[in-house]
């Protein structure tokens, strides 16, 4: 994937708020109160934190001094409790449209500015991948339990599971514990394909490709974010078969076992 530009960026928060404002428009007061695959939100409240977030980024000046004014995330969630669905709908609709303006009205350059973001000091550009990374995982948060499928493929996937991809060295180092010496390759289908693979060299870094890894995973795209975000079972992935291996098969074990990094 080449680096997303500014444009790409707004494209991909507009299809996701989209996808947000024909949500909140067709849910129930009883679907809101469902349980998401967050253990302490229901529907309602993993709404009020996607798009309260993006409420506090809305009119913020990409800044390593004077970070997003986090004040206003818990005033919508707490104005959010207590919206029947309707109204919930219309607020969504409005702090999206707003926020999706501010971002139309940015310089192309902005996405290059140091900028606080949730993993420290980076750009503003690493602010709007964790951005729509965070969106991507909620939406599925919500479509899993209620039994929908979502869009498999697109710019949005492959900008979430580009977050994912930096990591996947302190995945594979400090959290599957791969020994040093040995290397792992992740396969991911049906949606996006892609490879990242791994080699422990002291310690464990991203690399292009691996010729003979030891431990090859397999996994689609959903069940590897959803994995890596700590949201679903390892154990009813594995007996989906939805994630595989082969080679070391004790460490092909543990990486689908140990893949979450984020919760």
């Amino acid at each position: 994937m080449t680096v997303p530009n500014l444009a790409d960026y707004t494209a991909v928060h507009s299809e996701l708020f989209e996808h947000y404002n024909q949500l909140c428009a067709r849910l129930t007061e009883e679907q809101l109160g469902l349980q998401s695959l967050c253990p302490d939100w229901d529907l309602r409240g993993v709404i009020a934190h996607v798009i309260g977030v993006e409420s506090v980024l809305d009119g913020w000046i990409p800044s390593t001094e004077n970070p997003p004014p986090f004040g206003k995330l818990a005033q919508f969630q707490d104005e959010a409790a207590g919206l029947g669905p309707a109204l919930l709908a219309r607020r969504v609709a409005e702090i999206t449209a707003s926020r999706l303006a501010h971002l139309r009205a940015m310089d192309p350059s902005v996405v290059d500015m140091p900028a606080i973001t949730p993993a420290g000091v980076r750009t503003y550009g690493a602010f709007l991948q964790i951005r729509i990374f965070d969106m991507w995982v909620h939406a599925r948060d919500i479509a899993i339990p209620m039994g929908e499928q979502l869009d498999k493929g697109g710019l949005a996937a492959e900008i979430a599971l580009a977050e994912v991809a930096g990591s996947i060295g302190y995945i594979v180092g400090k959290k599957i514990g791969l020994p040093n010496g040995m290397s792992i390759v992740f396969h991911i289908d049906d949606g996006v394909q892609r490879d990242l693979a791994v080699v422990v060299e002291g310690r464990a870094r991203a690399v292009d490709e691996l010729d003979s890894p030891d431990v090859e995973v397999t996994a689609d795209l959903q069940t590897f974010m959803m994995l890596a975000a700590g949201r679903v079972d390892p154990q009813d992935q594995i007996d989906a078969g939805k994630i595989s291996w082969t080679g070391d098969d004790h460490w092909g074990e543990t990486a689908a076992r140990h893949l979450a990094y984020t919760m």
